[in-house]
């Protein structure tokens, strides 16, 4: 590094021409996947350096996952991972080896929404909407997990799910209330 012009430009995750919109690297040899989302299989090379994230929206197409900070500090991108609720942005694609990976696409079945999604609609517990699918997600989990025994409780589970509208109290009365309908 030199003093007066700083570091010399070398190629890295932030080169926007080596970069995914995810901020995945593009190259690199490329290693086989399989895995379930949403009750599919897939199986696909991917980049040893893919984020789950990555997959998810950019080689499977499923946006409904969200890009946030890609820093693991907002919770937009949260999807389920064998039944746990996980940061896809913070997760290597290639740690999901037959796994189970389920999106906000997959929440709802047989056509019927989730007790969460329901809930979400019916306490109007969104405003833009950006975060809401990573909410969605984070709350399923802390309904399944047993963490809605109280709003306090609600709070807590869900304090790693940022949401710059501050729909927190139409969020906590959602999930209070699918609480009360499982």
């Amino acid at each position: 590094m030199d003093a007066l012009t700083g570091p010399a430009h070398t190629p890295d995750a932030q080169d926007p021409a080596r970069t995914g919109a995810t901020g995945d690297r593009t190259d690199g040899a490329a290693l086989p996947l399989r895995l379930r989302v949403n009750g599919q299989c897939h199986e696909l090379l991917v980049d040893p350096r893919t984020t789950l994230l990555g997959l998810l929206r950019e080689h499977l197409g499923l946006t409904g996952t969200k890009v946030g900070c890609n820093h693991g500090a907002c919770g937009a991108c949260t999807v389920h991972l064998d039944g746990r609720r996980v940061l896809s942005c913070l997760t290597l694609a290639v740690t999901t080896q037959d796994r189970d990976v389920v999106t906000i696409e997959g929440l709802a079945t047989d056509g019927a929404l989730h007790p969460v999604q329901r809930a979400f609609i019916d306490h109007d517990a969104l405003q833009c909407g950006y975060c809401t699918p990573g909410q969605i997600m984070s709350a399923a989990a802390c309904l399944r997990e047993g963490h809605a025994r109280s709003e306090a409780e609600i709070r807590e589970y869900m304090s790693g799910n940022l949401c710059r509208c501050a729909a927190y109290p139409t969020i906590v009365a959602a999930i209070a209330a699918a609480a009360g309908e499982s």
